[in-house]
């Protein structure tokens, strides 16, 4: 399969970071949110991390900015996916929102298209069991920033075709990504592992048996990481953390992803990181 045109669902921080990259590297994209505000900000916040992203290797010029713009479609309208050959879903980790999804994506994309999930921790299988298509159904598990992050955890089902994979890989590669191909569970190797970390860090803090600061140090001085837990939970976002934490724990019934209380109210409270502006460090929030 020849891609030109991808579809992208979801324009909240993932979603606009997968929807940039692919712009980026050429493709046309549609963005679809259900909400015009979402859209105008991921507009804004493209262009912005466009001209201006110092997260991101090089800004780029005024007209590099603007074609990799008129590359995506901003749109409510799920009609724009009908010409997708392949589709990124990018939504919270809601499972009655993500079944709503799959429904409209199956009504307006073609039977060849090929669904994505950058999902944080629900299983694959579950979401080509709500499919038409579950052979053309597979994970894609992007990093955050999107543009910068090298490398995508993608997970194959039992039931994801080796074609399916190939037009994954070659999608990727036109992105200048590289991939792990892993097998299907709830949580994958990433998050499964990363979110426990978290998790912990966060009891740690809370028994306030060290500060926030002295955590991340430990991990980035002494174990050579790039950012600490609690680092990495505000980059996130703690509302993602806890919806994770919650999918696995449904999942495994363990009470190891059992959520902290510090994470369930500093997301009650709206602390959720560096989006909002606060998590367990304080950030500026610019809008361009």
């Amino acid at each position: 399969m020849n891609i030109t045109n991808v579809g992208v669902v979801g324009a909240g921080v993932m979603g606009r970071g997968v929807a940039h990259a692919l712009a980026q590297a050429g493709f046309a994209v549609s963005l679809v949110d259900v909400s015009d505000e979402v859209l105008s900000s991921a507009k804004r916040q493209i262009t912005r991390n466009l001209k201006f992203g110092k997260l991101f290797k090089q800004a780029a010029a005024d007209g590099d900015a603007a074609a990799v713009i008129d590359n995506i479609t901003f749109t409510t309208d799920y009609g724009a996916l009908s010409a997708a050959e392949f589709v990124i879903e990018n939504v919270n980790e809601k499972w009655q929102l993500k079944q709503s999804v799959y429904y409209q994506l199956e009504k307006v994309c073609p039977p060849h298209t090929i669904f994505a999930a950058n999902t944080s921790a629900i299983r694959i299988c579950n979401i080509a069991a709500e499919t038409n298509r579950p052979s053309q159904v597979i994970g894609m598990h992007f990093m955050n920033p999107v543009p910068m992050k090298p490398t995508v955890e993608v997970i194959r089902t039992p039931e994801t075709s080796a074609e399916t994979i190939e037009a994954a890989a070659a999608l990727l590669r036109q992105m200048n990504k590289g991939y792990v191909l892993v097998n299907d569970s709830p949580g994958f190797v990433s998050n499964r592992v990363l979110m426990v970390t978290i998790n912990e860090s966060i009891c740690l803090l809370d028994e306030r048996v060290a500060s926030a600061e002295q955590i991340d140090q430990i991990f980035r001085e002494c174990f050579g990481h790039k950012m600490g837990p609690l680092e990495t939970a505000d980059l996130i976002g703690l509302d993602t953390i806890l919806d994770s934490l919650q999918v696995l724990h449904d999942a495994f019934g363990e009470d190891k992803y059992q959520p902290s209380k510090l994470l369930k109210q500093m997301v009650e409270t709206g602390r959720l990181g560096r989006k909002s502006g606060r998590g367990f460090y304080s950030y500026e929030v610019k809008e361009p």
